[in-house]
């Protein structure tokens, strides 16, 4: 299983997750140019993907849908209460729909989707399961549910949200409505907050974790780092490694080891 992150951040996201027998691409927040071009950077061919899986219907993660769906013939993995409503899902015949709790595979992955709390239609995380291990994303949630908890225990790789330092929030310019939806419980997990739910999810099996969806003007990336090093510095159970998202270009391939 390999993990890599096209974009992270307020302004698109994209995430690849790769078995051996099959890609998928999770989110598609940039323009469809913008994803086949950083596609092409990490050296992939965009026509390999075997399907696109959508967590929520913010600009942010479904910007691309509908161009790449059409140029690709993609098929495209939506929860059934989103489906009819998104304006642009490309082509209906290659929108396949699921229900939050109900497993459904694609080739040799297992997807689990699972219900989030965001202020949105009806937003998920997923983990994918296959023959090498679990890989967990669970970014865009205003608040730690058990049932979030428990459907990330026992990945190998996560990806989990870090979207702002608390007091940068608090200080910065944001309008005081816009801070108390990012604080809200359908809005964005703190440092603190993802970090906890990091502790939440230590096992001998954890590699590696991607920090996502950081704020380019309530949080800096080293700061997210002290939060999550904290949590990883007073524990002996495992050493992954951890990785910032970016906003502005691919993160390396992540493999499990």
């Amino acid at each position: 299983m390999r993990v890599c992150l096209l974009a992270s951040g307020s302004k698109g996201n994209s995430l690849l997750v790769e078995s051996g027998r099959t890609r998928l691409m999770i989110d598609a927040g940039l323009s469809a140019r913008e994803l086949r071009r950083r596609l092409d950077v990490v050296g992939v061919a965009a026509e390999s993907i075997d399907a696109l899986l959508i967590t929520h219907e913010h600009t942010d993660h479904v910007r691309g849908l509908g161009p790449l769906v059409r140029q690709l013939d993609l098929p495209v993995y939506l929860q059934t209460d989103l489906a009819g409503q998104l304006a642009d899902v490309g082509k209906p015949q290659c929108v396949h729909e699921f229900a939050a709790g109900e497993d459904f595979t694609i080739n040799d992955l297992t997807v689990s989707p699972f219900a989030i709390t965001h202020d949105s239609l009806a937003p998920v995380g997923f983990t994918l399961s296959g023959e090498h291990g679990k890989v967990g994303v669970a970014t865009d949630l205003g608040v730690v549910t058990r049932l979030v908890t428990e459907s990330l225990r026992g990945c190998r790789v996560l990806v989990l949200e870090t979207n702002h330092d608390e007091e940068m929030l608090r200080d910065g310019p944001y309008p005081w409505p816009l801070k108390q939806r990012v604080r809200s419980a359908h809005g964005h997990l703190s440092n603190r907050a993802g970090s906890s739910l990091l502790q939440e999810l230590l096992w001998k099996g954890l590699e590696s974790v991607f920090l996502g969806h950081l704020s380019e003007t309530n949080n800096r990336p080293e700061l997210a780092l002290t939060s999550a090093n904290q949590v990883l510095d007073t524990q002996n159970i495992c050493l992954p490694q951890l990785i910032v998202g970016q906003q502005n270009a691919p993160q390396t391939w992540v493999a499990q080891r």
